[in-house]
């Protein structure tokens, strides 16, 4: 099967940029192209949706509809303006690692890669404890000792990723319907959330329910702080699917019309999902750990099968946390591969299975290292801070990936004729202030720690550092490539 055509590219880079794109659309020409629109937007709907940021939001009680309005206008709205025009104009396998390269040079997208690997890498790091978690939850105090076996997390997070492998290896023709069924449940589990208030209206267990119900926010540094939150935090991921591209049929038009579907439908799920959580909660007793399943059970428990109704909302909950890391995994499975046409990474990487036309290679480095990472990752659990640390280091990852896309509309893309409209411009000023906004908050704890100043410390130690360590590698990988030549 062949490429997207010349005119489903959309606008045409001239020059070196023309060249480096064509080189790209080489590589990916042998590349089984199983997504289409439908896919993309179950994908987005399950990646960029994550179930807590409903309890966090709902502590602010009635502000909450003005921060998230504030944080779709600032950050939500311009991200997906951005994942918009750059695919249109570099439809590419390897996302955003090939905007960042094409748009700057090979030393930003090589560390745009590696910090999300990065981040990719402690995200899944914690599936093993968080389905001891879930199945303990789900099946009772009789199974509470899943969360603190040496075994058990160790067994499940060796299991699940080894499952990604096996997975990922046959290709998206069959990962894509894990993902799509993952989408699926989300729609219906958020679809049961919303419809709660107005059965406890129907039966008189509510009084009343308002769900735009606002009240302006005070301006305080707690609320920036949120407000940081709730855009980078809770809003992105637009950018990810496109890593797929090469995948993707007519990648340039299924990725833009796949955020059209979702951010609409993601955007409402965020805000009426919060409404229902204020409306059944008082806000200083929300559960931010599990405020889902606490809103089912308080929503169903004037029904008496509030208990089975939670036990089957924390098991699909399960389910789709299982589909989202896959989602994380397979696509970032393809940076090695993408990295290796670039030279940098020795071309072992690049190999594709003979039969799935998979990067066997790259999937199963991938995979090694996330199950590293799991077992890393069990060192210090039960440590508030220890845990803050590494949540706070994998947003920072992914943060410093984003402040690179907002950059390139902005002061990027210096092969093209024609720069990019003045609005776009705008857009991509409002998304890098909200991204850097972001990670400077990161920077500082939201817990109570020993020293604030050490926390800060410590977490910048690990950004530089595990960047330091990327640029090592990147300067090897240039030096190997020189005396190859």
């Amino acid at each position: 099967m062949t490429t997207d055509s010349s005119s489903d590219r959309g606008p045409s880079p001239d020059g070196e940029l023309a060249r480096a794109e064509a080189s790209v659309e080489a590589h990916s020409a042998s590349l089984t192209k199983a997504l289409g629109v439908r896919d993309l937007a179950l994908t987005q709907i399950l990646f960029i949706v994550g179930l807590a940021w409903i309890g966090v939001a709902g502590k602010l009680g009635p502000q909450h509809v003005v921060l998230w309005c504030l944080a779709l206008v600032l950050f939500y709205l311009p991200s997906a303006a951005v994942v918009m025009y750059l695919n249109r104009l570099m439809p590419l396998e390897g996302g955003l690692y090939q905007w960042a390269k094409l748009g700057f040079n090979g030393t930003i997208g090589f560390l745009v890669a590696w910090n999300l690997w990065l981040y990719v890498m402690l995200y899944t790091s914690q599936i093993g404890l968080q389905t001891a978690s879930y199945l303990s939850y789900a099946l009772g105090p009789r199974a509470a000792w899943m969360t603190t076996s040496n075994w058990f997390v160790p067994l499940a997070s060796g299991i699940i990723l080894s499952l990604m492998v096996v997975m990922s290896t046959i290709g998206l023709s069959i990962g894509k319907w894990v993902h799509n069924a993952g989408g699926v449940m989300m729609l219906i589990i958020f679809g049961v959330l919303l419809l709660l208030p107005v059965l406890a209206l129907l039966t008189g267990n509510l009084q009343e329910y308002h769900p735009l119900r606002t009240r302006v926010p005070d301006f305080t540094a707690y609320n920036l702080n949120i407000l940081g939150k709730m855009g980078m935090g809770a809003l992105s991921g637009f950018e990810y699917v496109a890593i797929l591209a090469g995948e993707t049929r007519a990648p340039s038009r299924a990725v833009g019309r796949s955020v059209l579907i979702a951010a609409p439908v993601i955007a409402l799920m965020f805000v009426l999902g919060t409404s229902t959580v204020v409306a059944l909660v008082p806000a200083d007793q929300i559960d931010l750990v599990g405020p889902l399943p606490q809103v089912l059970r308080i929503g169903f428990a004037p029904f008496g099968i509030a208990s089975q109704i939670v036990t089957l909302a924390i098991l699909m909950t399960l389910a789709m946390r299982v589909a989202q890391v896959s989602v994380s995994f397979t696509a970032v499975a393809r940076l090695p591969m993408v990295a290796g046409w670039d030279r940098l990474l020795p071309e072992w990487f690049s190999r594709l299975h003979a039969k799935y036309r998979t990067p066997v290679n790259s999937i199963a480095l991938v995979g090694v290292c996330s199950f590293l990472f799991s077992l890393l990752s069990l060192v210090g659990v039960g440590q508030a801070e220890a845990f803050q640390l590494l949540f706070n280091a994998s947003g920072m990852f992914y943060a410093l990936t984003y402040l690179v896309m907002f950059a390139i509309p902005l002061f990027g893309l210096r092969g093209l004729a024609q720069r990019p409209p003045l609005w776009l411009r705008a857009l991509s000023m409002s998304g890098l202030a909200m991204t850097v906004l972001y990670l400077t908050l990161s920077i500082f704890p939201i817990i109570d720690v020993t020293s604030v100043a050490g926390f800060a410390l410590k977490i910048t130690l690990v950004i530089v550092g595990a960047n330091a360590v990327g640029i090592g590698l990147l300067v090897s990988a240039r030096r190997r490539a020189v005396r190859i030549e």
